[in-house]
């Protein structure tokens, strides 16, 4: 299955995430080895970003909370949000666990 943002498709999970920011992760992340002046260049960078796009932080939590949900029941055998697992239900409705 390819995945495509804005056109542009995305081969891995970085190229994912770069496409989906508009910006490469190392801005956010940084990069093993940088010097201090490579550091202060990058934060002032992202610092710039965040001033002209300030909902930015709410929309990335926002497809990282969807991607999380999409793949949560594969990666931690969980049901989905909104779902109850079978054969479960709340004491107070007269399931597993109510008073009898």
């Amino acid at each position: 299955m390819r995945t495509y943002i804005g056109g542009q498709e995305a081969v891995n999970v970085n190229e994912f995430i770069e496409l989906a920011l508009g910006t490469p992760l190392e801005l956010w992340l940084g990069v093993e080895g940088e010097s201090e002046e490579e550091r202060g260049a990058r934060l002032d960078a992202a610092r710039d970003i965040l001033a002209e796009f300030p909902d930015l932080p709410d929309d990335v939590s926002r497809v990282a909370a969807q991607v999380i949900e999409a793949n949560a029941p594969e990666l931690f055998n969980i049901a989905p949000l909104g779902r109850r697992p079978a054969g479960r239900c709340p004491a107070h409705k007269g399931g597993k666990g109510a008073a009898a």
